[in-house]
């Protein structure tokens, strides 16, 4: 049995910091010694120094899209080059989307995407599921899935004709969700209105990449949060609002939380430092910018903070479906409702959230929380994974808060031509990788392989103590 330890670090984890080395026997992690504790030395035993470093629980993305087919291409991370990204900016896992086939089954679709999946990851991967055909004989099939470990599932109010569900199709799958414990994601943008905006902007010959933002408004995500709120609250089921945005939809979220309702919500790295202003870019460069929902102007930005202050948002993921500006956003040239939506970013997401910690923000036990813990506790990965407690996966970063770096797409390790964040400086960087007790990454030397990665089947809702409603004021003093 392979045997390590991470020593001279502070462990940092959301229940605080404290002076500690971090012993590693095979995949787990053995125990929490105090600094200097003798071990039981052999030429088995690996030391990994990080003095003057934070040792922290592997992240977890859970909003990532590899190989995901849209607009008539597909993103451009595969799982082998996607988790390797992720596992270059100090994650561990990521959970990503199987799509139901319109017309087929949501196991035919989780067989595909695990099938693309399988042998290829450099780290822990799991699915939920996106119903986008949801029928009777679909909505039997979620029991099935969440007894195999697919625990959470997707629906959209947003792209009619594609993955679209009504307001009774989604009650509907909110009931079967509440019966056999699984979570439901909701992409909230009133995507019937949106349609009509589309082809009015369209139709006055405005094609450029801005009008996807000014199509896409902030009150239309308030309102389908708030709808879907209400429809989640008479199903009795979890809600989880994916990729907030919006100051509205927010708003809506923290009302629910404050009420004590079983509603969570993500936002991601480009609604904290990303504006609308991106969308306007010389030539068609605004094309790079486009998402969904849309970049907002900068005010939304300081709501987003607070809500990760407060805890009225639970967890920063990335949502990162990306597409390369040459060949693939470049299908839009004309027509802004034709670029591919999707942005890069699961290589950042620590570093920039760790940004939040370097201006006060949040405190590191936040950003723990935030990029790791709550995600693990939500999603059913708590306490394999997202906590340095004995008996959990040894999922662990060494993380060194002085690193400085800038983002670049000529030093990313993201199958994608741009950079949304060119030119960004950060403070704090990742040193180390382990994952399930494996270096990934080690003095800045990928040390990873294709294969390592393993599907992890995820427990029901409730499985694990999931705080709900405000916890107070989680900013750094």
């Amino acid at each position: 049995m392979s045997r390590l330890v991470v020593e001279h670090g502070t462990v940092v984890t959301s229940e605080g910091s404290v002076a500690a080395d971090v012993l590693v026997e095979g995949e787990r992690i053995a125990a929490l010694l105090a600094p200097g504790a003798p071990i039981v030395s052999g030429s088995d035993l690996r030391r990994i120094d990080a003095a003057g470093k934070l040792v922290v629980p592997g992240g977890i993305d859970v909003h990532t899209h590899m190989e995901m087919p849209f607009g008539g291409t597909s993103s451009s991370d595969t799982f082998a080059t996607g988790t390797r990204a992720a596992a270059w900016g100090g994650t561990t896992t990521i959970v990503d989307f199987a799509i139901q086939p319109r017309g087929g089954s949501p196991r035919q679709g989780l067989e595909t995407w695990m099938a693309r999946a399988d042998g290829r990851c450099a780290i822990d991967y799991g699915f939920h599921m996106i119903l986008s055909d949801v029928t009777d004989d679909a909505l039997k099939e979620m029991h099935g899935l969440v007894d195999d470990g697919v625990t959470s599932f997707k629906l959209f109010m947003a792209y009619p004709g594609v993955l679209y569900s009504d307001d009774g199709q989604i009650l509907r799958a909110m009931q079967a969700a509440a019966t056999c414990g699984a979570t439901i994601m909701m992409h909230a943008e009133n995507g019937i209105a949106i349609d009509v905006l589309v082809s009015e902007a369209l139709a006055r010959g405005q094609g450029e990449p801005r009008l996807h933002g000014e199509t896409r408004p902030a009150v239309l995500e308030g309102e389908a949060t708030h709808r879907a709120i209400v429809l989640a609250g008479v199903a009795g089921c979890p809600l989880y609002i994916v990729h907030l945005s919006a100051a509205e939809a927010l708003a809506e979220v923290a009302a629910a939380r404050d009420a004590g309702a079983l509603v969570f919500a993500e936002t991601c790295p480009q609604y904290l430092f990303l504006d609308e202003g991106l969308m306007d870019g010389p030539g068609f460069e605004g094309a790079k910018a486009v998402c969904s929902p849309p970049l907002r102007p900068s005010a939304h930005h300081d709501a987003m903070w607070r809500g990760l202050g407060t805890d009225d948002l639970s967890v920063v993921a990335t949502d990162h479906c990306p597409f390369c500006f040459k060949g693939q956003k470049e299908l839009g040239r004309g027509d802004f409702s034709k670029i591919p939506n999707g942005l890069p970013g699961v290589e950042h997401r620590m570093d920039l959230i760790y940004q939040g910690v370097e201006s006060h923000r949040i405190t590191p036990e936040r950003w723990v929380e935030l990029t790791s813990t709550a995600p693990a506790r939500i999603f059913g990965l708590y306490p394999k994974k997202g906590t340095l407690l004995p008996g959990a996966d040894a999922d662990i970063v060494v993380y060194d808060p002085e690193r400085a770096h800038t983002l670049s797409a000529a030093s990313h390790h993201m199958a994608v031509d741009y950079s949304v964040y060119e030119g960004m400086m950060m403070t704090g960087g990742v040193d180390t990788v382990i994952s399930r007790g494996t270096l990934v990454l080690s003095d800045a030397t990928y040390e990873g392989r294709e294969g390592h990665g393993r599907f992890v089947a995820r427990t029901r809702f409730g499985g694990v103590d999931v705080p709900v409603g405000r916890v107070g004021a989680r900013a750094a003093p």
